[in-house]
Formats: C-alpha cells, structure tokens, sequence
C-alpha cells in the first residue's frame, strides 16, 4: 500500500484430484456438510529466522503484498508492492525512496541457510524505479500473485491511478493485467515481460487474488465489491482456464451458482467478506483447502475457512492469530495476511504471513521493523467438527 519494485516465482501443482463441476443441488448439500466443519486443532508460533531474512540494511529495506510462488529448483518469488529502497541505521530507514513495486528471489527452504536477493530498476541518476511499469504508461502498478506453468510464469497485476482520497489511501484501482515472464530461469534483469490486459477487470472486480494449480486447470480467485445495506463488502468469485491456456482469455470460464460459465457477469460470489489480498491452498494434511486473509482488509485479526473443493462452500470464519503490533501502538495496523505452502516444510503446516504499517509515515521512516512482512507458522494436529 505505499511504493513498489521488481523480481518473480512459481507455483507447483497441489495434486491430480479431479473436479468435475457441481450442479446446484449437490453444491447445497455439500455446503450443509461444511457450515457445521470448524478448523482442525492447531498451534501457532512466530518465525523471527524467516523475518531476518526481508530484513536487509540496505537495498531493499521494506514493502508491502508479499506475495510468493514457487519457480522451481528450490528458487521461490516474492512479489511486492510498494518499497523502501535505502538503508537502515539504528533502527531507522534513511535515505529511503519509494517505488511502487519490487521483487526477492528466495534461494533455499531452510530460513537458516536459505537467502533473497531482492530487484527493482535503477534509473540512469542512480534512482530506484520500479521492477515493472504499466505497459499503457498510466498510473501504476502493485502485483498480485503469480503461477509458473511449462508456458512460463504468470504474474497477476493490478493497476491504480489517483482518486484524490487522503495521502495514504489516494489511489483507485482502474484495470487488471496478466504480465508473462517467457524466461523464469534467467536472473530477473533479464526476463522478458509482456503484458495483456484482463477484459473483466475493472475499479469493482478483478482477478488474481490468488491462484492454484489443481488438476489441469488453473484457478484464478478474485473479488468483487458490493453495497450490502448501504456498506460496502467484498466478496470471493473464481475463475479457470486449462493450465496451458492461462493467456487466452477465451479459455477462461467463471464459477456460477455449482457451474462453469463463460460470461463474467454471472460469477457468483463463493466467499462474502474476504479481503483484497488472500490464499487458497491444499493442505494435504486436513484434506481441504485453506483460505487465509486478514478480516476486513485493514485488521489485526487473521482468518481462516476451509472447503472440500477450490470452489468451495467455505466454513465460517476462524480467527488463528491476532497481530499484537497493533494493540502496542494505536498508529499501527495490519492487513495483507496470505499463506505460502511452497515454503512450508511438512504437511502440517502453513507459513502465514502479513504486514505492519501506519498512516504516520515519520513513524515507518523512524520504525525500520514496520512496513516488512512477519512470519507465523501454523501447525494443523487434528482435524475437528462442531
């Protein structure tokens, strides 16, 4: 939510388990089953190994999103938003600017032994730009997440201009791209990147929120804004498209009420109230799929549901963790919360992460702690009803 640069990642299928679409009575009964299901038992802990590494003295030194995914090889993509690039000095950013988004490539699993190296362009006087630019010239751009395929990797963007709002949340987003990294192997200066823009995506609605690989498709999640009694709400849609098709957007087909549909406007909403940014994942383990967000967008509470499919019915909200940043300091909030299964180690578990900031941008520029994502790890050890 402040400034960005630049690098990528890939996402690994979580299995062969094929769906077949659910018509609308069979959809109904297995929401019954659901609604009764709440979260397996479980623990979570912080994980100060994996926050040393995002916390570099100069360079890079703060950004938002964080999404990753998984390239292959034991090299993983970090995707953010707006970036500090400075340095840190006791405690405090210096010399930071701010560019609007960035990327780290992780080389390894262990957080002990693995490490990141972070990118984002260098304008000819020296300035730091960002790792990718609107390809029409217009506003900016902050990622979403990413998917490599055979074709390449997928990176799912989103772009905003100005609204005039207050300093901190003056921006709006305008349209949706799907950019394409024909080169993943190749160190990140020299990906070759195009971008398209997606038809569907609009100031109410886009995608890539989140994607998966499951069974031959790729599973393209996405939100939808609504006024409910007069409030605004934000609501999950999906849409698919065969694995090898992810960039031809006739292949893509959207989730209504049990079925799979050509026409955007009749997704339908399979999760209300989830965030901008979230993650759906398998967790092998519990057999189900895992939704992670915080509640609301701008929250210290993090959530999760589960669902026997990708497409749902989701479970009623758990909250796992309440991000104790924001209780110490009223200036401070919390969003952004996501797990990343490809850098989880056992079936058990899921590294979670979110984000710290404040409307006081003093505050982030004295705080080096701030504005960089915090690890958690959340161990599943049973697998409850109501």
């Amino acid at each position: 939510m402040m400034g960005k640069n630049n690098q990528a990642c890939h996402v690994t299928p979580a299995g062969s388990r094929p769906f077949s679409p659910l018509r609308p009575l069979g959809f109904l009964v297995l929401f019954a089953l659901v609604a009764c299901q709440s979260l397996p038992r479980f623990t979570i802990e912080t994980l100060p190994h994996y926050e040393a590494l995002f916390q570099p003295p100069s360079g890079w030194v703060g950004g938002d999103g964080a999404y990753s995914a998984n390239l292959g090889t034991d090299r993983f993509l970090w995707l953010f938003g707006d970036t500090f690039v400075g340095e840190v000095q006791g405690g405090r950013r210096v010399n930071a600017r701010l560019v609007n988004n960035s990327i780290g490539i992780q080389t390894g699993r262990e957080p002990q032994t693995a490490s990141v190296a972070f990118f984002y362009h260098t304008l000819p006087d020296g300035l730091p730009a960002p790792f990718v630019q609107p390809e029409d010239g217009l506003g900016w751009i902050w990622p979403f997440h990413a998917v490599r395929t055979p074709e390449g990797l997928y990176l799912f963007l989103v772009q905003l201009e100005r609204a005039g709002h207050p300093p901190s949340f003056d921006f709006r987003l305008v349209s949706n791209w799907l950019a394409h990294v024909s080169n993943p192997d190749e160190p990140p200066g020299r990906w070759v990147i195009s971008q398209r823009k997606i038809p569907w995506g609009n100031e109410g609605r886009h995608f890539g929120s989140s994607v998966l690989m499951e069974g031959g498709y790729c599973y393209i999640y996405g939100t939808v804004n609504e006024s409910v009694r007069g409030l605004p709400a934000k609501h999950m849609i999906l849409a698919r498209a065969p694995a090898e098709r992810i960039g031809d957007f006739n292949a893509w087909r959207f989730f209504s009420n049990g079925e799979w549909m050509a026409e955007v406007d009749r997704a339908s909403p399979i999760c209300e109230n989830v965030a901008n940014e979230f993650s759906v994942s398998f967790q092998s383990a519990l057999n189900r799929y895992v939704l992670v967000h915080s509640e609301d967008d701008l929250s210290p509470n993090i959530l999760t549901r589960l669902s026997p499919t990708p497409y749902g019915p989701w479970s009623r909200p758990t909250r796992v963790y309440q991000c104790p940043e924001a209780r110490r300091d009223p200036r401070v909030f919390c969003y952004a919360a996501k797990g990343h299964p490809e850098i989880s180690l056992i079936p058990e578990e899921l590294i979670i992460t979110y984000v710290t900031n404040s409307l006081d941008i003093e505050l982030i520029r004295s705080d080096a702690s701030l504005y960089r994502p915090r690890f958690l790890r959340i161990r599943f050890t049973g697998a409850g009803q109501d």
